[in-house]
């Protein structure tokens, strides 16, 4: 298994990706930003000049079976595609009931009842994703989710999300901004 990759999404007046909106859908939202820099090191760095910084952690895959990876490792296109010109970080909080379950517990409403990785197939290979986990640094977000779309899929995207929205396992979040960006 290769090494945890940190990633920082920072927030301020420079990076590639401009913020188009921030919604505050459940919880408290975040500061407006006019820009947002995605830093990826094997070691955590420091971010100057951020209005406010997201950190993650990319590790082994959790909550998943061997052929649900072996889906994804099929269908899914990479990040950094040129078309995919609008991008989507949407950090999401747990409520404590949901940590206080066993693993197994907390997979039967994940993929069993809510069908979340089954629901993200059926928008492969369109949309991109890449999961953070954030919890275990003391963030104040458990994950961190970034997706990338060309613009011709941005309501595919928004269809995918709204599904995933009405799903059992999302009784069970307690803090969600949707932070749209695009790239020219």
């Amino acid at each position: 298994m290769p090494a945890p990759l940190h990633v920082t999404f920072a927030a301020g007046p420079e990076g590639p990706w401009r913020i188009d909106r921030i919604d505050a859908l459940c919880g408290e939202g975040l500061e407006p930003a006019e820009r947002l820099r995605v830093v990826e090191a094997a070691s955590p760095k420091p971010v100057l000049a951020a209005s406010w910084a997201l950190r993650g952690v990319i590790s082994n895959p959790r909550y998943t079976q061997r052929a649900e990876l072996n889906g994804l490792a099929a269908r899914q296109q990479g990040l950094r595609r040129p078309e995919a010109s609008r991008a989507a970080l949407i950090p999401i909080r747990k409520t404590e009931s949901w940590w206080a379950m066993a693993q197994d517990e907390r997979r039967a409403i994940f993929e069993e009842q809510s069908r979340h990785i089954a629901i993200g197939m059926d928008y492969l290979p369109a949309v991109a994703r890449r999961l953070h986990h954030s919890r275990e640094l003391a963030e104040p977000f458990d994950f961190l989710t970034w997706f990338e779309f060309a613009p011709e899929h941005e309501t595919a995207f928004d269809a995918m999300l709204q599904r995933l929205r009405q799903t059992p396992e999302w009784r069970y979040i307690d803090r969600e901004v949707d932070i749209r960006l695009s790239r020219y």
